[in-house]
């Protein structure tokens, strides 16, 4: 039986600042991390005095929670993995242990929050949470009525069709969009998929977090405001992962040949 004061060992690992939930399993499950002296398992709980190890290091006590948001430039890569040249850990140079929330592949550009409060990361990015992000891009050639009308439908990428979203023209070759779901490459996949190259991505928003004022290569900490605005707002976030799998669900059997109109 679970000690009723246990919590999830992977959640005990973000809350120190360590990594993220989704990280911190992948920690374990490479054997990576010991309880107690003991190789811990998925699924494992922990208590407070209980001595969490990561490649034989004892995690760090809880830091001051750090939020950050980065005009990261191009040719930064979006992840805390030392095997990669630049990572946007090492450019920001921060004395805690922060990690980015979500990606922006290497050649994109825009707004990138990173924080050192494992918690919020599932609540931002879950796609059932539908938290809006939007995007300022540049393709190879002129954007037409049909490109918009056609890539906020639903363009099919990556075995599923994306969901669909705002597309405002905003010059012969660009346009803005605005996503509330983040599949791999998703904007480059779906301009691939019509014909189209992307060749400026840059991101401008993240629910009502954005880049006024801040230069590229820049980086500032939230302000109280925003960071009162982004509790409020994924407060109950965590609670609608349910709805997700519903929907996919109901996606499902909406796509089986004997329920197709």
């Amino acid at each position: 039986m679970n000690h009723p004061d246990s919590i999830r060992l992977n959640k005990a690992i973000a809350s120190s600042g360590y990594c993220s939930r989704r990280e911190a399993d992948v920690l374990i499950e490479n054997g990576r991390v010991t309880v107690n002296g003991k190789k811990a398992g998925l699924g494992d709980r922990v208590l407070e005095d209980d001595e969490i190890r990561i490649d034989g290091k004892v995690i760090q006590e809880e830091e001051e929670p750090v939020y950050i948001i980065l005009n990261k430039p191009a040719g930064i890569t979006s992840t805390t993995r030392s095997r990669f040249n630049k990572t946007v850990v090492d450019f920001i140079g921060h004395p805690s242990r922060i990690f980015p929330v979500g990606r922006l592949d290497k050649d994109s550009e825009g707004l990138l929050l990173l924080t050192n409060d494992g918690s919020i990361v599932n609540k931002i990015l879950r796609s059932a949470n539908a938290h809006e992000k939007e995007y300022q891009v540049r393709v190879n050639k002129p954007v037409t009525p049909d490109f918009i009308k056609r890539m906020a439908s639903g363009v099919p990428i990556l075995n599923t069709v994306t969901r669909k979203c705002k597309v405002v023209r905003t010059g012969e070759f660009e346009f803005r969009i605005v996503l509330t779901q983040g599949l791999n490459r998703q904007i480059r996949r779906m301009c691939e998929y019509l014909g189209y190259r992307v060749v400026f991505l840059k991101r401008i928003r993240l629910m009502h977090l954005n880049l006024s004022g801040l230069e590229t290569g820049r980086w500032r900490e939230l302000t109280s405001g925003e960071l009162k605005e982004l509790k409020a707002v994924i407060k109950h976030s965590d609670q609608r992962p349910h709805a997700e799998r519903a929907e996919a669900r109901s996606r499902n059997t909406r796509n089986r040949p004997g329920n197709r109109k």
